[in-house]
């Protein structure tokens, strides 16, 4: 469980993303849950310097339909990062096991595969409530804090690693 408000950053530690394209692919299982999160990233987005035209988001019927969706927005757009958004409620069935396994790989072989970054920003939670408190609830939103994880891979995909200022 999380123990810490997901919607908190410093925009003083985060690169501009005034030069960056941004991709979103959304599910829609669950759009109240999904909706809130690319709500959530495009409202981070923008206030770190993302400009609205520069962010292009397509919806895809499920969370299992995401490295689907990620990976032909990667072929078809330019793009610096891509934030997969989805949430999967667990059910009386092994069908929660399969789906979040394969999303989760799935989006494990887009980052191996592409020089795009994929970020996971898919709930899998065991209620439905659980999924309202991390999706603009009493724990924030998961969409702002991927929305900050994109930002900071966009700005290593165009940069490259830096070195550490820490010696070892």
């Amino acid at each position: 469980m999380a123990t810490t408000n997901l919607s908190h950053y410093d925009k003083n530690t985060i690169p501009n993303a005034k030069d960056f394209r941004f991709g979103i692919v959304v599910s829609e299982w669950n759009p109240e849950i999904t909706k809130s999160m690319h709500n959530g990233a495009i409202e981070a987005l923008v206030d770190c310097g993302a400009l609205p035209k520069n962010i292009v988001s397509w919806d895809v019927p499920g969370s299992f339909e995401l490295v689907f969706g990620c990976k032909k927005m990667i072929e078809t757009e330019k793009l610096d990062a891509v934030i997969a958004i989805g949430n999967v409620i667990q059910g009386e069935t092994k069908h929660f096991d399969f789906v979040c396994e394969g999303v989760t790989q799935g989006i494990v072989d887009l980052n191996i595969k592409y020089d795009v970054p994929v970020i996971f920003c898919v709930l899998t939670d065991n209620t439905k409530q659980q999924s309202i408190d991390r999706s603009g609830g009493k724990l924030g939103n998961k969409g702002i804090e991927c929305a900050i994880a994109a930002i900071k891979m966009a700005a290593i995909k165009n940069k490259g690693l830096q070195k550490s200022t820490v010696g070892f």
